[in-house]
């Protein structure tokens, strides 16, 4: 008899589970309650802003609104890595967005992302200023503009965004899937936690594979594509997001492993990291960034953790 598959998804006797107990979806949903778990409070099912708060304005054409989680990192990370490529025109000014205070549901931030998440980034350097919200549009808005970390030949730069929307399409499983219900929600239930773990190591599987025979994401270059799947899947395999290495048993993906602490070792990324973070080790932390001193002279209190979005 074969044996018991560990993704097994059928309701069983043994969960204790019976139809009184199943949910039955209404035929229509409202919004009565809260959904429980960590951050709970500021999920809604409604758009637009809760109060209004101009955003702040420092003295770069960049400024960005972001906080360190993953996709705040992706940004910090490319504007370093630009600096540290001699692009003075990536000068940035780098204001905390506090999400469990609902700081992205102010008037100014909605108006610079009318979908509330971080990061958002106002570009003042031509004649009306435009905003870029979604990491993975920053990163390409920065990459055109300053020439820089995405290939010029089309079937190189074709290979370099099918990876960056790649990031894009799956992190949602990462994060709002398995990083919800393994570490977030209020109970474990198996069977959320075996269908995202299931997926995310597909996905773990499709980068080692890939950079089995690639030093980088795209090949020799690195690219944007990198930036942004580093701080999700960089993360994870290193067990420094949702606390699963042992569970997903990263260890194993050495291509991905591999990776990882090559990009965790540049000088930029270790900038990077730090802008917009408030939580950790204070001495990881760089609450606001306005020019490259601000690295050595920091001053600033300690915060709750946030939760990756």
């Amino acid at each position: 008899m074969p044996g018991r598959s560990p993704f097994l998804f059928a309701v069983r006797e043994s969960d204790h589970m019976t139809k009184a107990q199943e949910y039955i979806p209404p035929k229509v949903w409202k919004w009565d309650a809260e959904s429980g778990g960590k951050f709970a409070s500021i999920n809604r099912p409604i758009a637009g802003p809760t109060h209004d708060k101009a955003l702040p304005m420092g003295k770069h054409p960049l400024q960005l609104y972001s906080l360190a989680t993953p996709n705040g990192v992706k940004v910090t990370v490319m504007l370093e890595e630009l600096l540290a490529a001699g692009h003075d025109g990536a000068e940035y000014d780098a204001w905390l967005i506090r999400i469990s205070d609902g700081d992205q549901f102010g008037s100014g931030f909605v108006d610079a992302n009318p979908n509330s998440k971080i990061p958002a980034l106002m570009d003042h350097s031509g004649p009306a200023p435009v905003r870029v919200f979604e990491s993975g549009a920053i990163l390409l808005h920065l990459a055109e503009k300053f020439g820089a970390f995405v290939p010029r030949d089309p079937g190189a730069r074709a290979e370099c965004l099918s990876w960056l929307f790649w990031q894009m399409g799956s992190a949602p499983y990462l994060g709002g899937g398995f990083g919800h219900f393994y570490a977030y929600a209020p109970e474990k239930y198996e069977y959320p936690i075996n269908r995202f773990a299931m997926e995310v190591k597909r996905q773990l599987d499709v980068l080692d594979r890939n950079l089995a025979n690639r030093r980088f994401m795209c090949g020799d270059d690195y690219t944007i594509a990198d930036m942004a799947i580093w701080p999700w899947y960089g993360a994870l395999v290193k067990n420094r997001v949702y606390e699963a290495a042992e569970f997903l048993d990263t260890a194993s993906y050495t291509h991905v492993n591999r990776w990882a602490d090559e990009i965790g070792a540049r000088a930029p990324v270790r900038r990077g990291v730090m802008v917009n973070r408030p939580f950790g080790a204070p001495e990881g932390q760089l609450h606001e960034r306005h020019d490259a001193g601000d690295f050595d002279t920091r001053t600033q209190d300690k915060l709750e953790p946030e939760a990756p979005e």
